[in-house]
Parts: C-alpha cells; structure tokens; sequence
C-alpha cells in the first residue's frame, strides 16, 4: 500500500498531542511500516462504563481516523473484561463495578456510535474478555510477576490516596497490568489514550520489552473540558455533549463554551485551518465550529439547518420552529411538568432553575415551584429548552 511519507505523516498524528513516547521510536516504526509495506497496529481500548459517546472520546477516535487514513491497522478494543473491574486512573475511589447486563447493552451502541467517525470496513475489534475469561490461575499469577508493587506505587492518584489514608483496592493494582497485557496479546505497534492513561500505557511498554515483543510508542491526547470549561468532560458531571443528542442540544452546546475553549475544539475536533480560524470574529467562529462539529454527526443539510434555527432564536429572539407540546389538566404544578416533559431530571434541578430565575412562561419569569399554569403558554428552561404547555 502506497503511504505518504514519513514527514506528512508525523505532522499529521503530531496534531493535538500532548506527548509521544518517543517520536523517534515511532519515526523508526513508519520507517520499517513503508519499507516492508506493513501497516502499523495502533490500538485503543475503551471501556463500555456508559451508553453514550460525548465529543470528550471523539479526540481518540478521530485520531484513530487519522492513522486509518495513513493506512495503518486500528483496533478499537472493547474492555468488557476490565470494566468488569472499573480502571482508577484520576479517581480517588473505587469505580463503581458494573454487570455483564450493562457492559453488554453499553458495547452494542458504542459500535453504533463509532461508526459516525472510523471506516468499520476497516476496523477491527477486539474484546479483552476473548483471553482473559480464559486465562486460569497459575497463568495470571505468572503475568503479575512482571510488574512490582514498588513501581504501582510510583503512580500519583495511588500515593495520594495512601497519603490521605484512603482505601486502595487490589483490583486497582492489577488493572494496568491487564491494559497492558491487552497490548501484548494484540502486538500493539502504537497505544493510544487520554493524559490521564500515561501510566497504564507505560505498563504496557514494560510488559511487551518484558515478554520479549517490540515496545509500543504511546501516544497521549489531552482531556477535554467540558462545557463549563474546567472538568473533563463527563457524563458524571453533566457539561458533557453527546454525538447521540439531538441538533438543536448539540449546536446550543457548542455555543455556550468559552471563546477560550472554543480554540481547543477546533484544534481536537476538526481539521480546520487553525490560523485561518483565528482570524475569524470570535460569534462567526462559533458558529462555524459548531456546524462543522453537528455536520460530522448529521450530516451536512442538517446541520446547516441548525444553524439557521439557532440564528433565527437566539440572534432574532424568535421561538424555535419545532417546540414539544405538553398537555395538562389545569392542576399540575410547573415543577411537575418539567419533571414529566423530561426538560429537568430531578426535582432539586428544577427547584434550583426556579430559584436562579432561569424558568419562564411567555417571558415572565417564573418564582415559585408551586406555580401552576391554567392557560399554557410557552414554557423556557435555560436559553435552549423550550415546552408549549396546553391546558
């Protein structure tokens, strides 16, 4: 297969990257990849702890894109054996273990959800649980002999909690070890991950030099803050966007981020022209990030249609063209609606948007939860979220 050369090829996997272990490792291994016309195995191992894809694991994905573009082997591997056990990378407790019920139910929609992004002609996918649900126990207690409990303590978010006398599970040691052994047993040439992944990824580099096979280069990409701007993101902490959310959610999203941040989404999630970007006023820039970002996801007309409803609303103060219809006898109370249209997802979340005044009916903001609307109206929730009431 012809490939680009080597120059291209490392300005491109360069791009978004916080750090690579090592890049002359990895210029050695395009080297041989183009002279003995052998792709490179890159791998990625996701475990399925949630349903829904955001764009925080997109900065993966896309990357993984990029190296199917180069021409080399993607594995996208799927942990159903070490979600099993949760991985404790910048946790400061226990994950919460999950069911063979849930691992299952999640793995079906990520190979769903992935295939917006990477060729899944292309693609191969491997699960974990294939050699460890076979590996007996002799074998696993050899495999622990290649790693020390002096070097696991080495790692930061483990010192810290033996530091603040906080439980530190067995299961927590023994999970880089199994990530690493994923490498091994799927002769990764490169492995993938998160910053915060850095010390199970250098566990996979030691148990393949240990074992007597060639060493993964590791690649780290940054997190990505979500959007209030300082957590990564996260489903747990609710400024998350999901790649499964409708346009209207995904596009408003978008534009509620930092000018700031905006610079990192371009950077991680597109392949836009950065400095032709950075001339661009900072409202038309948004815009046009977050048409190209629901444009990866919908498509191209549906996301130039986005683009026009959030104009037409928020630039025009216009209602939105599509508003969801919630009928009600006269006697339910404002809290209870937004309860049971689904526009909140608790009580205290809707008793607190009262509070903040960010509930309104018609344009008059609504200040008591009891509150109860015999004629309906037009209900708002927050500058996206909008509920035409009928009594």
């Amino acid at each position: 297969m012809q490939r680009l050369d080597i120059h291209k090829q490392l300005e491109i996997i360069k791009r978004g990257t916080v750090e690579i272990i090592s890049e002359e490792e990895l210029r050695t291994k395009l080297q041989e990849s183009i002279r003995e016309n052998r792709p490179l195995r890159v791998k990625a191992g996701f475990d399925p702890t949630s349903p829904d894809i955001h764009l925080g694991h997109t900065v993966l994905l896309r990357k993984l894109r990029q190296f199917q573009d180069l021409g080399h082997q993607v594995i996208f591997l799927i942990g159903d054996f070490t979600a099993r056990i949760g991985d404790p990378s910048g946790k400061s407790e226990l994950r919460k273990q999950l069911s063979p019920e849930e691992i299952a139910k999640n793995t079906q929609t990520y190979k769903k959800q992935i295939s917006k992004i990477l060729d899944m002609k292309k693609l191969q996918i491997a699960f974990n649980s294939k050699w460890f649900d076979k590996m007996k126990g002799l074998e696993f207690g050899r495999l622990l002999t290649h790693y020390t409990a002096t070097r696991m303590l080495e790692r930061d978010d483990f010192s810290l909690r033996i530091k603040e006398m906080k439980p530190l599970y067995m299961s927590e040691f023994i999970y880089p070890i199994l990530q690493g052994y994923d490498s091994v047993v799927l002769n990764a040439d490169i492995e993938l991950g998160g910053t915060d992944q850095k010390f199970n990824l250098l566990v996979g580099r030691e148990l393949q030099k240990d074992l007597g096979q060639s060493q993964q280069v590791i690649i780290t990409m940054p997190l990505l803050e979500g959007t209030d701007g300082k957590q990564k993101m996260s489903k747990s902490y609710g400024n998350y966007i999901g790649i499964n959310e409708t346009l209207g959610e995904v596009f408003g999203k978008i534009m509620s981020i930092s000018d700031e941040l905006m610079f990192k989404y371009y950077t991680l999630l597109t392949d836009e022209d950065l400095e032709a970007v950075k001339k661009l006023h900072a409202k038309e820039a948004k815009l046009s990030l977050a048409e190209n970002i629901t444009r990866q996801y919908h498509g191209r007309e549906l996301a130039k249609k986005a683009r026009q409803e959030f104009e037409r609303v928020f630039s025009q103060g216009e209602l939105p063209q599509d508003i969801p219809e919630y009928k009600t006898d006269g006697k339910q109370s404002i809290t209870t609606i937004l309860l049971n249209s689904r526009l909140v997802k608790s009580g205290n979340e809707a008793r607190r948007l009262i509070k903040q005044g960010a509930v309104s009916l018609d344009n008059s903001k609504v200040r008591q939860e009891n509150f109860v609307p015999i004629k309906g109206g037009v209900l708002k929730v927050g500058s996206r979220r909008f509920l035409k009431i009928i009594v």
